[in-house]
């Protein structure tokens, strides 16, 4: 940065993004990023659900972000969807595709994935 201007533009440009982070009326994705979740292959995992948020324009209906520990390591990857109004669904053991799966089907078409949620994982 060279000036307060530029500053200033970088700012604004990034006003909406936090708006969105602090709003409770968008559907939060939410990929745990511990060591175990990285080392089952949770970074890709992210990197798909960011990509394809901003791919289909989704930007200002869906935020994409990263947490610690769920702790459930045996079911990383791990990917919490919370949408408003509705229960949280969990999804385990997520690769690339099934992130995209998730997106489309989820996401985008409002039905839930259930052969990659915790409770299917569980039966």
């Amino acid at each position: 940065m060279k000036s307060l201007a530029e500053l200033a533009a970088i700012r604004d440009k990034m006003k909406d993004k936090i708006v969105l982070r602090e709003g409770g009326e968008v559907t939060r994705i939410v990929v745990g990023m511990a060591t175990c979740g990285i080392a089952a292959g949770a970074r890709p995992v992210l990197n798909a659900f960011v990509e394809g948020v901003d791919r289909e324009g989704l930007n200002a209906k869906v935020v994409v972000s990263q947490t610690g520990c769920i702790g459930l390591c045996q079911y990383e990857p791990i990917v919490e969807v919370s949408e408003p109004g509705k229960e949280k669904v969990t999804y385990v053991k997520m690769t690339v595709e099934k992130a995209e799966k998730v997106l489309k089907q989820h996401i985008q078409g409002g039905k839930i994935v259930e052969e990659y949620t915790i409770t299917a994982a569980q039966k």
